[in-house]
């Protein structure tokens, strides 16, 4: 098979989407199914997929200093689809993919990947302009697409349901963990918790950019009505990149911050991530809504006991591995603190089971079910 792979959304810094496209580049880049893989972003072809970051650092850093706006995002759109009709306009007997929603112009067979209805679901967590764009063009991709690519079962039925799509033309493929994700000692991950001021099983920690579907702000102040002890033992720290519409985070947080009992350590690299996971008390991730849910995946491998929500995706990834409540119960979320953070019988059994239920998603078996769906479109 010939494909052309869309690498735009590996960006530093890498979110979910853009690990979830670095691991199928890597994939599909060594398969023996792929006899040519061709990798385009943004306007242009990456040579492979090590590359893309690096290639797409002039994006990454205008989308971080240009404000989204309906009319520029429209314009790019445009003369992105036109630069890239011109550079496929030879190529015959490709397949395109892209991980990232939005198709561009393509005469072949071609998959869509869309991560989840959130900006449907929960459009005020999401800057208007981005509502907007998937508005627009979100129904043309889903039409004109051969297979739509979901993360989960529950994506999938919500996408058929909200957009009348036949359910044959939507594949179900689960994301993968890194084996960089295990349970570690307090000895191998010592000098990376110590360079962010860290003990080992000593804190709370949450994973996600600050973003208002994230839930942080309702975590925070669950966390806060916590046993003043329960909180002197374990810190809650928060990774993950700036975000958007943040203000009641901002004004929840600040006076933990002022008293020491929350740390946000900004985003952190590729390179020290796991060990954060791994050197964690306990994990925490009451997403209100979510198409995966990969941090949860993440932790659990680590070996990490975990709270997550009882909504969405979310319970088809943690099955009965985690502790799910209501995201929106503070009370609720409150006592699941607690009991992550202080039943020893509780967090021994969910540890196991965490570590069991990760076994089963290798990113090869994300690579190997997208490959399937590419022969289901070539054939077609």
């Amino acid at each position: 098979m010939r494909v052309i792979f869309n690498v735009d959304a590996i960006t530093a810094p890498l979110t979910g989407i853009g690990r979830y496209a670095l691991e199928l580049a890597h994939g599909l880049a060594r398969h023996e199914a792929i006899e040519e893989l061709r990798l385009y972003s943004a306007y242009r072809w990456v040579d492979d997929p090590a590359h893309a970051l690096a290639a797409n650092s002039t994006i990454a850093a205008i989308r971080r200093n240009v404000p989204f706006k309906t009319q520029a995002l429209e314009l790019y759109q445009q003369i992105r689809g036109g630069l890239f009709r011109l550079h496929t306009r030879r190529l015959r007997g490709f397949i395109l993919h892209t991980p990232n929603y939005v198709l561009m112009p393509f005469e072949g067979p071609a998959l869509a990947t869309v991560h989840d209805l959130s900006w449907l679901s929960y459009p005020d967590a999401h800057p208007a302009e981005r509502v907007r764009f998937l508005e627009r063009h979100l129904p043309e991709t889903l039409a004109r697409a051969d297979l739509v690519l979901t993360d989960s079962e529950f994506i999938a039925a919500e996408i058929a349901s909200r957009f009348a799509l036949p359910r044959a033309k939507i594949r179900a493929i689960p994301l993968g963990v890194d084996a960089a994700y295990r349970p570690r000692t307090a000895e191998e991950i010592l000098a990376t918790l110590a360079r962010h001021g860290l003990a080992h099983s000593a804190y709370l920690l949450v994973v996600a950019t600050l973003e208002p579907r994230k839930n942080l702000a309702r975590l925070v102040r669950a966390y806060a009505a916590l046993p003043t002890t329960t909180k002197a033992r374990h810190p809650l720290v928060i990774v993950g990149g700036r975000g958007w519409l943040n203000r009641e985070l901002e004004e929840t947080i600040a006076p933990l911050e002022a008293a020491g009992i929350v740390r946000r350590l900004g985003y952190v690299g590729e390179d020290e991530l796991p060990q954060i996971y791994a050197g964690a008390h306990a994990f925490a991730f009451p997403s209100l809504y979510e198409g995966f849910g990969l941090p949860v995946l993440e932790a659990m491998a680590s070996g990490v006991p975990v709270l997550t929500s009882n909504v969405s995706s979310l319970p088809e990834v943690a099955g009965d591995a985690a502790l799910l409540v209501d995201p929106t119960d503070e009370e609720s979320l409150r006592d699941g603190l607690a009991r992550v953070l202080d039943d020893s019988a509780w967090r021994t059994h969910a540890s196991a089971r965490g570590i069991a239920r990760s076994r089963a998603y290798p990113w090869s078996r994300c690579v190997e079910a997208t490959i399937d769906a590419y022969r289901a479109v070539n054939v077609a």
